[in-house]
């Protein structure tokens, strides 16, 4: 075998090897969108569930323990002062 038949064989094989990379590179870009897509729509489900989470906590607390009722008692008949204060300040405008 001569120098340019050697050669040759090195340019071809390396040429295989740039073929595979390019193969490679473009199906971890695709892995890569997929996971990225992934990632995004389990974001959203995690605030979906934490919006849930919190939804439940309230209705829990609503119909909780006795002390949690008596917490959320207490804020509710602070929440109407406010609101017959407010009324009392607009009755006494007009």
């Amino acid at each position: 075998m001569n120098n340019f038949d050697v050669l040759e064989e090195k340019i071809v094989q390396l040429l295989n090897k740039l073929k595979e990379n390019h193969l490679l590179i473009n199906k971890l870009k695709t892995d890569n969108q997929q996971l990225e897509q992934e990632s995004s729509s389990l974001k959203t489900q995690i605030l979906d569930l934490k919006k849930n989470n919190d939804s439940l906590k309230m209705a829990n607390s609503l119909l909780g323990s006795k002390e949690s009722k008596a917490i959320t008692k207490r804020k509710i008949t602070s929440l109407i002062k406010e609101v017959d204060f407010c009324i009392h300040q607009l009755s006494e405008i007009k």
